[in-house]
């Protein structure tokens, strides 16, 4: 086939590039050239930047078989490019998220059709005015629902494929929300992880991921479809088990404190301890639909294996996710104390 990617040279859009590359596709990207330029010098790039109604110009009259959009954000920047787009491609691939979801982060068992976050066009507009890129993050979910619509609307849902992934980990990640996890089980000692024991654990192997919409789009599926791993429940114990298991099993101590006591002591939810939102019982999502046309999950074990190995081969970085060590330490002296007294 010929596939067109928007992006395409970071973390989920390099690797859905390489898997179609894998699969034999003539692949040709659309990004601004500044992120990883030289990842794919054997594919064509144009090189532009898809707010400037010029630069989407260089895309017209050309076919594709299919566009994977990897990056769109803003409704209006995604329509005017399927604007362009639009008579001469047989699918748009766009890729969305979970946090489309109203209650995403409350409930378990969200499938495709849970209610969805949506700003009135007064809204849509004061949000958007004078954005460029992902800097409005207050509104990523509303907007990302809106560039779906705009998908819709303007290629029509038989030709519209919608991903939405839950949190995304692997190799090459550059958000450090799951890296975190194996890199401080392998530093060892006390550290902390968040109550309940039980509680639902989801992310999906960026590898994974990719390759399955690349399945999607050469069989040319439409539609809307969660994606979100593993396909059994995994607890947070079960989780940090396998990480002490895979790279510390004897110097790594879980300390198990409860949500009361993190939120007491002002820890972060999701920045400071990643995978973890507090709540009184299990949230997450269903990708029953999609683990139906083909999606599957490698063991988690190998996804914290080939992640720790990758953060260690990047040297020493200021991770972007995590308690910082000393903060930890603070935290954990203070509820020492507490408990003597």
């Amino acid at each position: 086939m010929k596939l067109l990617v928007i992006g395409g040279t970071q973390f989920v859009g390099k690797s859905i590039v390489q898997h179609a590359l894998n699969n034999g596709h003539e692949v040709t990207l659309f990004n601004r050239g500044k992120t990883n330029p030289h990842a794919f010098e054997q594919v064509e790039t144009i090189i532009g930047d898809r707010e400037n109604a010029e630069d989407l110009q260089k895309m017209a009259d050309r076919k594709w078989d299919a566009v994977i959009d990897t990056c769109g954000f803003l409704p209006g920047v995604v329509a005017e490019t399927l604007h362009v787009l639009r008579d001469n491609i047989d699918l748009y691939c766009f890729i969305s998220s979970v946090s489309v979801y109203e209650h995403f982060g409350e409930a378990d068992g969200i499938d495709e059709s849970g209610k969805v976050l949506k700003l009135t066009q007064t809204e849509l507009e004061r949000v958007t005015k004078g954005v460029k890129g992902r800097s409005s993050n207050e509104y990523y979910g509303p907007l990302k629902f809106h560039s779906e619509s705009s998908v819709k609307e303007i290629v029509g849902a038989e030709r519209s494929l919608i991903i939405r992934p839950g949190l995304i980990v692997g190799p090459d990640d550059p958000t450090d929300r799951f890296t975190y996890w194996p890199g401080r089980v392998a530093t060892g000692g006390e550290f902390i992880v968040p109550e309940p024991r039980s509680s639902k654990v989801q992310f999906i192997d960026v590898r994974d991921l990719s390759r399955w919409i690349i399945n999607m789009v050469e069989n040319k599926e439409s539609g809307v479809y969660n994606a979100a791993g593993p396909e059994k429940k995994l607890s947070m114990e079960a989780f940090v088990d396998a990480c002490r298991s895979m790279l510390n099993p004897y110097d790594a101590k879980p300390v198990w404190l409860s949500q009361e006591t993190l939120l007491n002591e002002k820890v972060q939810p999701w920045i400071e301890l990643p995978l973890w939102i507090p709540a009184k019982h299990d949230i997450g999502i269903d990708s029953t639909k999609a683990i139906g046309k083909g999606l599957n999950f490698r063991a988690i074990e190998q996804t914290i294996l080939d992640t720790y190995k990758w953060d260690t081969s990047r040297g020493s970085v200021d991770k972007k996710a995590g308690l910082d060590l000393v903060r930890e330490e603070e935290i954990l002296e203070n509820v020492k104390k507490e408990r003597m007294i």
